[in-house]
């Protein structure tokens, strides 16, 4: 049982540790709004995840998984949502947002809360994290009458997890706040975020199951 926990843990911290749309998206919220939009940025994308563990232990992932029409569908909500997200950072990079004249025009930060939206949407829009959960999950919980508290138990870690990950990048790029949020290196961080999120995007659209 230990071992079986050690495993899992060894494989949830791979693939939360590989850089993807998540982790695009809070180093953008964190340069638009700080460390605690960042934050929030990471606590949407964990409640997220937590959904989709929710749904796994239901077992509607596996509905969706096994119906081509939904799954076709979330799949191009969430590529909608990640290029507008980067058109976004690429329209700011393009005009210079992030400068000092648009901060004295009254250019508002991202707030916590709609971090905290992006992020969930973010992780929700990825019908990969379905997959993944309905594939990985399993293959670690023991069948039987406690399955389904043994399904979330692991997905809540998965999430805790990725929450913990996501939370130090939004802290070191925090961190280093002030050198990039100056005007050029900002325009040129937001730029190439922007292009990363409509790539991973594209990318989604392109990809088979």
């Amino acid at each position: 049982m230990i071992t079986s926990f050690m495993a899992f843990l060894g494989v949830s911290a791979i693939v939360i540790m590989t850089p993807g749309p998540d982790t695009a998206v809070t180093v953008r919220n964190t340069l638009l709004g700080g460390r605690l939009a960042g934050i929030f940025t990471a606590l949407g994308i964990s409640t997220g995840q937590a959904i989709w563990a929710l749904a796994t232990s239901f077992g509607v992932v596996a509905l969706l998984v096994a119906s081509e029409v939904l799954f076709q569908a979330v799949k191009y909500a969430g590529v909608a949502y990640l290029i507008y997200l980067g058109l976004q950072a690429l329209v700011s990079a393009w005009r210079g947002d992030g400068s000092p004249v648009a901060a004295q025009r009254g250019k508002a930060r991202l707030g916590p809360a709609k971090a905290y939206v992006q992020g969930l949407m973010s992780d929700l829009g990825n019908p990969k994290m379905a997959v993944f959960f309905a594939s990985l999950l399993p293959q670690f919980a023991a069948p039987g009458e406690g399955l389904f508290a043994a399904l979330m138990s692991l997905g809540l870690v998965f999430s805790l997890m990725t929450f913990l990950w996501l939370a130090v990048y939004a802290f070191v790029v925090a961190k280093a706040g002030e050198v990039l949020r100056r005007p050029a290196i900002r325009r040129w961080i937001e730029g190439i975020t922007g292009t990363l999120l409509v790539a991973l995007g594209v990318r989604i659209a392109a990809e088979q199951r």
